[in-house]
């Protein structure tokens, strides 16, 4: 399923760092999971499709390569 905007909006507040904050780590990773799980749950449904599975791959190392919150801090 597409994300709306409104719940774009809904999980950048939820992880965001300050008021104007759209682009830090947590908020990245926070929304690279919810498409990574909207795509899981595609490729569960249409095991052939191999283009999207590797776009999934790429989602998911692009999520490996962002900074780890440090324990303690605003995680996702």
């Amino acid at each position: 399923m597409v994300m709306t905007k409104d719940e774009r909006q809904a999980l950048i507040s939820k992880y965001q760092l300050h008021p104007n904050d759209q682009g830090s780590a947590p908020v990245q990773i926070a929304l690279l999971t919810r498409r990574i799980a909207d795509l899981t749950e595609h490729l569960r449904t249409h095991p052939k499709d191999h283009h999207s599975r590797l776009g999934l791959l790429k989602w998911v190392g692009k999520r490996r390569r962002l900074p780890a919150p440090l324990p303690g801090s605003h995680e996702p």
